[in-house]
């Protein structure tokens, strides 16, 4: 069984960002880096990173007028603990020999009371944010970067409450030097970003954020995050299938089910359910917390409402969970092709702000080209011809699927041990691919 003693290579590949990008520019550590990252993605990472070191060495000495932040989504940074000086981190999001051996649950958040700052004293280093996942974000900064943008590619702990780490945000900006600011917020990042700008309000500095664009964006929810409290959301079967001591539900209920971020992603007007209501949830299989249900009702609102500042970037075309609905001990999930896999198509956006779309798949947003040509022309024009303006979501046929499906389509167990190298990348690479049963 694997514990924190043990040095894994995910551990050893978790290297500062800054230090990455050096050795994928200069060539260092090429081998190491080529069967870490696999031999394409290496080429693509490594002629970006030469292309963005040689945009900043031709840069003159003066400030850059506007500095952007890329904020990932849920998921979408590394946690783990810290070790002694000179030793790798521990990795746990994304080390796949933890999740084989049952260490997500090490990532569930000690549950406060009243006068204790947690129910356990804390024998370990606590779980921090350790770097963006490199696969989904590092393109996108090299693009921007070689473009001529200042970019910081911003990590943080996904699992929390997403009000508390847009404070955290705003008081990182509010100490940065750049003359002005723009947010560029993937899925869950830009619902970050506007809890920063809340923050802000019209206090002295707002006005240098002079972009705020979302990418998927789940302005109004995602029942994806219903699915994940369910254990029933792909990514969370999938993870299961690799762990050889939990099963999806074990898991759910031990970790996932205590992240406010889930809860704050719950749809509001996407349905007829009030999702805020313990009631309304089936009372077999996984159920949410009722507290952080209570505790998350009128999230939306206490995010910055839109101005002329925003655009938002859809994805259409993929199979889609667009609808649910409570069928007496389970839900029934509607699937369609109006969203990107992940984010309905009308959830992504807000009224009166400027939209784009394009075909792709929600985790392939900030990875696609074309998005990065758009965010280079919105950063500087505010407007783009790369991609579609407006949004067409079709529907096209639709599907109906319910937990139990799920469930058993998801559950079987994986061998990871039997895979080889490229086998085990390329399920890790898919892992929200939708299952089978939503293009039935």
């Amino acid at each position: 069984m694997s514990h924190a003693a043990e040095v894994s290579v995910y551990d050893r590949m978790c290297w500062p960002e800054a230090e990455l990008e050096r050795a994928l520019a200069g060539g260092a550590h090429r081998r190491e880096l080529a069967a870490y990252l696999g031999v394409a993605e290496y080429s693509t990472l490594s002629a970006l990173a030469h292309q963005a070191q040689a945009v900043r060495q031709r840069r003159t000495a003066r400030r850059e007028r506007l500095k952007v932040y890329l904020l990932p989504g849920i998921l979408g940074s590394q946690l783990g603990r810290l070790r002694a000086a000179g030793e790798p981190p521990d990795l746990l999001w994304v080390d796949p020999s933890d999740i084989v051996n049952g260490r997500l649950t090490e990532l569930r958040l000690p549950r406060a009371t009243p006068g204790k700052s947690s129910l356990r004293p804390q024998r370990l280093q606590p779980v921090q944010p350790l770097g963006a996942i490199v696969y989904s974000y590092l393109a996108l900064k090299l693009r921007l970067a070689a473009a001529g943008f200042d970019v910081v590619l911003y990590d943080y702990d996904w699992r929390g409450d997403v009000l508390a780490s847009g404070q955290a945000l705003a008081q990182r900006l509010a100490v940065d030097g750049a003359e002005q600011l723009a947010l560029v917020g993937h899925s869950m990042g830009a619902l970050l970003a506007r809890a920063a700008l809340a923050h802000y309000g019209a206090a002295a500095g707002a006005e240098r954020i002079t972009r705020l664009i979302g990418i998927g964006a789940p302005h109004g929810g995602s029942i994806a995050a219903v699915q994940a409290l369910r254990a029933t959301y792909p990514i969370v079967g999938r993870l299961a299938a690799m762990d050889r001591v939990h099963d999806a539900e074990t898991l759910t209920r031990r970790a996932f089910r205590g992240f406010m971020s889930l809860y704050q992603l719950l749809p509001v007007d996407a349905t007829t359910l009030d999702l805020f209501d313990a009631d309304c949830w089936p009372r077999t299989g996984a159920r949410p917390d009722p507290r952080l249900l209570r505790a998350a009702r009128g999230f939306s609102q206490r995010l910055a409402a839109s101005d002329q500042r925003f655009v938002s970037i859809v994805g259409t075309g993929q199979r889609t969970v667009t609808g649910v609905e409570r069928r007496g001990p389970q839900f029934r999930y509607q699937v369609s092709s109006a969203g990107d896999g992940t984010v309905a198509g009308s959830c992504a956006t807000l009224p009166g702000v400027r939209s784009y779309s394009l075909r792709c798949e929600h985790s392939e947003l900030p990875r696609n080209e074309s998005v990065a040509a758009a965010l280079t022309d919105l950063l500087r024009r505010g407007r783009t011809q790369h991609l579609r303006e407006g949004v067409i979501a079709r529907h096209g046929r639709s599907t109906y699927v319910t937990d139990a499906l799920l469930r058993r389509e998801l559950g079987r167990k994986l061998d990871w041990y039997q895979l080889n190298i490229g086998e085990r990348r390329r399920y890790l690479d898919r892992l929200n691919e939708p299952p089978a049963a939503y293009r039935r």
